[in-house]
């Protein structure tokens, strides 16, 4: 039996048409309704508000953000959409775009890749948890006798930002402008951007650059053993990153090394203050503290749609076939609550048999950063529940209106 569309939808069977408002608030604060009604009509449909086909099916999600016939370079490269004019106002943000490896495809994405993850990974994250530990603490005390606070602003914003600048050697004391550059730069993904959004990018991105710069020169005369440092010493072979390449990358790692973790880390204290009881169960033992944070990805994720282009004529599964150049779009949040893939999607259960996520994504666009940003939340969740915990919500938290990101407005809580 074909359960009762939701009213913020109209969807037509017979053609997998769906009409969704994605900034209708009824949607936006609760999406999982749209999905499960989805799962059970058609897990593949057209979005029209988007104008792509889009996959919501566990399984062909998988699938597909491993399928190298589709990827994130437009056709072309992507300053081929400055081509055709009406750009000229991003020309800083096509700039810094066309050298991020997260929208360009092998071999220059490999050689990116590749450069990036030697420097990334020399710094081995796991020796970072003991930094988290002591940051998560140092935030509490500054709002423990308050008794009340808006855990965004201070405790899931300052952290993953500080660590990124911290691993990279900019100032800590930059922290709030280059949150307010990062998001006006990731505003350019959201669904119904406005001339004013763009131009607000454009000059963030340019702002951000000539910061970056700046540093770069300085490092290069006096090396350190930051992130920055050894992205410039970084090589393979006789292939190195250029300045462009550089700047790009550090604002990549800067951006996505915060972004989505601000909104998971909402998210995930929501989540687990909803269960009631006592919150320090779900951190008990390290093992415990993992299989929570997974749980979380997965029950709620931060980005819930990547899309792909296609290159060529391909028969994507499920009666969908595309031509080169067409879009589609992968709903990674529907996905991590598919019921052929997971046991009572909506329940909250850490111990889950079934527990996976693509929440941050597959295959070689496969989240770079998603160690780091394990281990943040892993540790200061468990900080934050031992710390405080009679932690409690002030009131029910309202979500922002920023599909395709999936975080709070603003969490208040008390204690």
């Amino acid at each position: 039996m074909t359960p009762p569309a939701p009213a913020c939808l109209d969807f037509d069977p017979a053609t997998r048409r769906l009409r969704l408002d994605p900034h209708d608030d009824r949607f936006v604060q609760d999406p999982y309704e749209a999905y499960a009604f989805l799962h059970t009509v058609a897990p593949t449909f057209f979005w029209e508000d988007y104008g792509m086909w889009c996959f919501g099916g566990y399984d062909a999600v998988n699938r597909l953000l491993r399928d190298r016939r589709l990827g994130r370079e437009r056709p072309g490269g992507y300053l081929s959409i400055a081509a055709g004019g009406g750009r000229a106002h991003l020309s800083s943000f096509d700039g810094i775009e066309a050298n991020s490896m997260l929208e360009l495809e092998p071999p220059v994405h490999t050689r990116l890749r590749t450069l990036v993850n030697r420097a990334f990974v020399s710094r081995q994250v796991e020796r970072l948890r003991p930094r988290i530990e002591a940051l998560a603490h140092e935030l509490i005390d500054g709002f423990e006798g308050k008794k009340r606070v808006d855990l965004l602003p201070a405790f899931a914003a300052p952290l993953p930002i500080t660590v990124i600048a911290e691993m990279l050697g900019v100032p800590v004391a930059m922290g709030p402008q280059l949150l307010d550059w990062s998001h006006r730069m990731v505003a350019m993904y959201m669904h119904g951007r406005t001339r004013q959004t763009e131009e607000r990018a454009d000059e963030a991105a340019r702002d951000f650059a000539a910061f970056l710069r700046g540093y770069v020169a300085e490092r290069r005369r006096s090396p350190g053993d930051d992130l920055l440092s050894l992205l410039i010493a970084a090589h393979e072979g006789s292939q190195k990153l250029s300045e462009d390449e550089l700047v790009t990358s550090a604002i990549l790692l800067l951006n996505a090394g915060h972004e989505a973790t601000v909104h998971q880390a909402g998210n995930a204290v929501r989540s687990i203050l909803l269960q009631g009881g006592d919150a320090r169960r779900f951190f008990a033992t390290a093992e415990a503290a993992e299989k929570t944070v997974e749980e979380c990805l997965r029950f709620d994720a931060p980005l819930h749609m990547f899309t792909r282009y296609a290159y060529g004529e391909i028969d994507l599964g499920d009666g969908v076939s595309v031509k080169p150049g067409d879009q589609v779009a992968l709903l990674l949040g529907m996905a991590n609550n598919d019921p052929k893939a997971f046991a009572d999607p909506r329940g909250f259960d850490p111990a889950r048999p079934d527990q996976n996520n693509v929440s941050f994504g597959a295959g070689i666009h496969f989240c770079i950063g998603a160690p780091l940003a394990r281990i943040e939340l892993q540790a200061a969740l468990k900080v934050l529940f031992d710390r405080l915990p009679g932690l409690r919500l002030a009131e029910t938290p309202r979500y922002a209106d920023a599909y395709h990101f999936h975080g709070l407005e603003r969490l208040l809580v008390e204690w």
